[in-house]
């Protein structure tokens, strides 16, 4: 098991050092953070769990599928589980490429495609002493 889900604060740093290439001349970061506001409520923090096997296994392939559509020489997907604060970090996506224009397009189909496929699940917790499950995209091939 690798370590694309983690408890552990994510580390942007320490990522970008890990893809670091001389072949590269275009670094892409994404970090998806906790925002304040949602549908119009106040939030105050989210929970996100995840069946870390099964997760591990979709970033994975995520990533593995950004390397072969795109021209690009490294993409690093993490995931952050547990209860996260607003503006800290839930998720980053880190795409190495020797030009931008593949850099750009990889890691927004990493982002987009692990939104769409990985089994994390995301609990708010609302000011008003609410919390709920937030309605995800259903998983490829669930249901049939």
């Amino acid at each position: 098991m690798t370590d694309h889900v983690q408890s552990a604060e994510l580390d942007i740093d320490a990522l970008m050092e890990a893809s670091e290439s001389p072949d590269a001349g275009a670094l892409v970061v994404f970090g998806g953070t906790v925002r304040r506001a949602h549908e119009g409520k106040t939030v105050t923090a989210i929970e996100y769990s995840a069946y870390a096997p099964l997760a591990e296994k979709a970033l994975a392939e995520v990533e593995a599928a950004a390397m072969e559509q795109f021209d690009i020489l490294s993409c690093t997907i993490r995931h952050r589980i547990g209860k996260l604060e607003v503006g800290e970090l839930s998720v980053i996506v880190v795409v190495r490429a020797a030009h931008r224009a593949a850099a750009f397009e990889a890691g927004r189909y990493a982002i987009d495609t692990l939104k769409k496929t990985a089994p994390v699940w995301k609990r708010e917790a609302y000011s008003d002493g609410t919390e709920v499950y937030l309605q995800g995209e259903s998983l490829p091939g669930a249901g049939q």
